[in-house]
């Protein structure tokens, strides 16, 4: 029999925990590692006792251990997006479906999207007012969509159209079910889980037009879709198209809400850091890109839109760093913890690029991506997206600074965002000559 040690943490009932984390999340996670320390076992709904970490040698040896130790515990996320879906499957079946889909996000196949990336950048800046205050988030959540939308199904039409406008309302609400119970009693369209339903029927209709439509045209395509349905797994079948349905929602929820939301917190930062901002605007003109990943990878650290990431021990046992741990016992890493770690990052609380200048971070204490053989399948993409619409605002319009106060965090359910939605004032630039070379991106990270 295995013989448990866990952390101390907190002795109140679960509900009173719950209530406490679910209201002040952030804040409530930083009140607890100050009194147990960078380790303790808080009691929660959905997941009962779990092990959170934030220590840099557990959350290497946890990202590291294989599946067959520890698995996915994102029990909500896998009901939202579909058993189909990477957050569903676990051990081989994960592996298998990873593979499948990496081809479409990484090398030679990002510098396609960049255009794509840039010209719906473009296109959105030129809605934006001059002189008066708006949150950009609205704006981010539209590119980055429409990117997504473009990379996945490439050419528009009406089942496209149908997708942008459902899809913003389908995210939201699954984001926020996805951090609640399910209900044992279904209300239909009177509760979130049946209007959710509801939208999620739609979305498999229109997609499984999508589907009948790029298979009749598969040779003239390039795009994600197209790309599933031609891929094979080892034995020579191809992905169900339910399995397609549940792995593009995946890509297309987790593909634009996160990255929308960090480039809303890059605003609501470089606004408020004048220096750096004049640094990056002189950089952009100069055809250069060092700073600016920097401060995108900045940007990720100091305000992570995604502040956990989870596993569950699979084994009759398993012993991590200090802690014994039974089978079945859920395990958090902190990804705020651990990213405002005075011992892993010096003087944490601020806002330095220059710390990852010419510099990549340690992917087992910075991990807004997650870590292991479960971070994010769209990490490349992700970084590619947001340098190529932070050159584009930087090059296109002058961000106006601000002495105003941090915007505070807002939970939207699994993601953090800025409480005003990362606000802006902008002028339009004069158009500069393009340095040579300026048009490519310095390279995204997988």
């Amino acid at each position: 029999m295995t013989t448990v040690t866990l952390p101390p943490g907190p002795s109140v009932p679960r509900a009173v925990q719950a209530g406490y984390l679910l209201t002040t999340r952030r804040r409530g996670m930083l009140r607890l590692r100050a009194r147990y320390g960078d380790a303790f076992t808080v009691n929660l709904p959905i997941f009962g006792r779990v092990l959170v970490i934030s220590n840099p040698a557990e959350i290497k040896q946890l990202f590291t251990t294989g599946s067959d130790v520890v698995d996915n515990l994102e029990v909500n996320l896998g009901r939202v997006l579909g058993p189909g879906s990477l957050f569903a499957l676990s051990g081989e079946e994960h592996r298998t479906q990873r593979r499948l889909l990496v081809p479409p996000f990484h090398g030679r196949r990002l510098a396609a999207y960049e255009k794509i990336v840039e010209d719906e950048t473009v296109r959105e800046l030129a809605s934006w007012p001059d002189d008066r205050e708006f949150p950009t988030l609205p704006s981010t959540m539209r590119i980055t969509l429409n990117a997504i939308l473009r990379a996945v199904f490439g050419a528009e039409g009406a089942e496209f159209a149908r997708l942008r406008e459902l899809l913003p309302p389908f995210v939201a609400l699954g984001s926020r079910l996805a951090t609640l119970p399910v209900p044992k009693v279904d209300f239909g369209r009177w509760s979130p889980w049946g209007r959710f339903q509801i939208m999620r029927r739609e979305y498999d209709a229109v997609v499984e037009r999508l589907i009948t439509k790029a298979d009749k045209d598969l040779d003239g395509r390039d795009d994600v879709l197209a790309m599933m349905l031609q891929s094979r797994y080892e034995d020579g079948t191809r992905m169900s198209h339910g399995e397609i349905a549940d792995q593009l929602l995946t890509l297309l929820a987790a593909g634009h809400e996160t990255t929308a939301t960090t480039l809303a917190w890059a605003v609501e930062r470089l606004r408020r850091h004048p220096d750096i901002l004049r640094e990056l605007v002189a950089e952009v003109d100069a055809g250069g890109s060092a700073l600016r990943e920097a401060t995108i990878l900045e940007v990720q650290r100091t305000r992570p839109v995604i502040d956990a990431v989870s596993r569950q021990v699979k084994a009759d046992g398993f012993r991590l760093g200090r802690w014994t741990l039974p089978k079945g016992f859920g395990v958090v890493v902190s990804i705020a913890l651990i990213h405002d770690d005075e011992s892993v990052f010096p003087n944490a609380r601020a806002f330095d690029p220059y710390r990852f200048l010419n510099a990549k971070p340690d992917l087992h204490q910075w991990i807004p991506f997650g870590g292991g053989t479960r971070r994010c399948l769209g990490a490349a993409f992700a970084t590619m997206e947001m340098n190529v619409v932070l050159r584009t605002v930087l090059r296109d319009v002058e961000l106006m600074p601000t002495t105003e106060r941090a915007e505070r965090w807002h939970s939207r359910g699994v993601a953090y965002a800025p409480a005003k939605g990362g606000r802006a004032i902008v002028r339009r630039r004069s158009p500069r000559p393009v340095p040579s070379g300026a048009a490519t991106t310095a390279g995204a990270r997988s």
